[in-house]
């Protein structure tokens, strides 16, 4: 029992520190994901939005957390019915977003790896497993140093939580798992491979035969020998391969300038997907910058999902002399994750990208 509970105790601690740590890298995105989970269509919570950011840095530090007090066996109680209640409940809330299909991606390992929710669901059950077994087993959990180095040690991996959750927020995340990272192309990434794999699509065909109703299910081909086709449904039973960025679009009221700009040799992008939610701070600092850029031959656009009013205030407000186009929010919280931040492409390639409070590091 104690080799058993040992190695649970090795896989669910590690699990749960890289689990959290991913997501510590990016807590604005894993808040996100929390809101979906809010809304109306899947949990029905609102009241909780405004805080899913909070919510968001408390379970991750707390997870990898958790984690790093197992493998110490720092306070082996408190850690066990922590972990079991809190697989307890992502064991539910996966379970229910699997169940009724609410929730396309669990968001468990952020951008780094995406999981279905049945995926996900399974990967909690076989943790609620393993920590039951932790929990059966709990006297066997014994600190691996002395009382001061493990206390020191807890103590530690909490400080260094909290100031890396800080660090990424004023910033941006450290390790970037997105489509619009530094070095990629988004034109490739709007594009399908050449070994791409379709839907797989069943047929369900309604026809008749010698006066008698008949139904066949096949991938397109239809029956053979009919008198009538009565009608046909389509069922998607396994979703081919999408291209890594499929929503992204430069758009003005009356046309589609995607491409245009995507093929600029430099461009320099403004991203905030809410305006009127921007930092005041970061706006005030938009000016100069686009300014600099200018000078140097870049072409300065923005990007957001708000409305012509709310852009023409920042123009007036800011003295900033820069055409805003429309791009889709959740598009845009991806790109980057601060409002706003920049984005600097060359001929479609990411070559910089910064949040706000590092606007003066960029390079022109």
């Amino acid at each position: 029992m104690k080799a058993i509970v040992n190695i649970c105790r090795v896989l669910v601690g590690g699990l749960f520190i890289f689990s959290g740590f991913i997501k510590l890298n990016d807590p604005l995105g894993f808040s996100y994901k929390l809101q979906e989970y809010f809304s109306y269509d899947v949990l029905d919570l609102p009241v909780f939005m405004p805080y899913a950011l909070g919510i968001s840095i408390f379970v991750v530090v707390f997870e990898v957390v958790l984690g790093v007090f197992l493998l110490l066996g720092y306070k082996p109680k408190f850690t066990v019915w922590s972990l079991l209640g809190m697989i307890v409940f992502f064991t539910f809330l996966t379970f229910y977003a699997a169940y009724f299909d609410k929730v396309k991606d669990c968001g468990c390992f952020g951008d780094f790896l995406k999981l279905t929710p049945w995926e996900s669901f399974s990967k909690d059950v076989i943790l609620l497993v393993l920590i039951l077994i932790l929990f059966v087993g709990q006297r066997h959990i014994k600190p691996i140093f002395g009382k001061f180095a493990v206390t020191l040690g807890a103590l530690l991996s909490f400080i260094v939580c909290l100031w890396f959750g800080y660090h990424v927020l004023m910033h941006l995340p450290t390790f970037d798992f997105r489509a619009y990272k530094i070095g990629d192309n988004l034109q490739e990434n709007m594009k399908l491979p050449a070994d791409a794999k379709p839907d797989i699509i069943d047929y369900h065909w309604t026809y008749t035969l010698n006066g008698e109703e008949k139904t066949l299910t096949d991938q397109g081909r239809g029956p053979k020998a009919y008198d009538e086709i009565v009608g046909v449904e389509t069922e998607v039973v396994q979703e081919g391969d999408v291209p890594k960025i499929q929503d992204f679009t430069i758009e003005s009221e009356s046309e589609d300038l995607t491409q245009q700009f995507l093929e600029t040799d430099k461009l320099v992008m403004i991203v905030s997907y809410n305006l009127n939610k921007a930092e005041k701070e970061g706006l005030s600092k938009l000016k100069s910058m686009a300014d600099e850029a200018k000078k140097k031959g870049y072409t300065v656009i923005g990007l957001s999902a708000s409305g012509e009013a709310e852009e023409a205030s920042l123009r007036v407000n800011y003295n900033l002399d820069v055409d805003f186009y429309l791009c889709d929010e959740k598009v845009l919280k991806t790109i980057v994750r601060a409002n706003p931040g920049i984005v600097v492409l060359e001929r479609g390639t990411v070559t910089q990208k910064v949040h706000w409070n590092d606007i003066d590091e960029l390079e022109f």
